[in-house]
């Protein structure tokens, strides 16, 4: 995702990609954790980061999480 694409959702629609964004993140990392491989090894940082982008967009509106 991009800080732009980001930028341009509405408060709820960025509350609802983060809890996405992390139940994602919380299945790969149970995914590996069970010794499972996942196909894109790159794939927990991009989730990770992208965490942080919808994040970074909720602070810049004035939103605490």
């Amino acid at each position: 995702m991009r800080m732009q694409e980001i930028r341009e959702m509405s408060r709820e629609e960025k509350l609802k990609k983060l809890n996405e964004l992390e139940n994602e993140l919380l299945r790969l990392r149970t995914l590996v954790r069970s010794g499972g491989a996942l196909e894109n090894p790159g794939q927990l940082r991009a989730v990770r980061k992208d965490i942080a982008r919808v994040k970074l967009a909720l602070r810049e509106e004035g939103y605490r999480v």
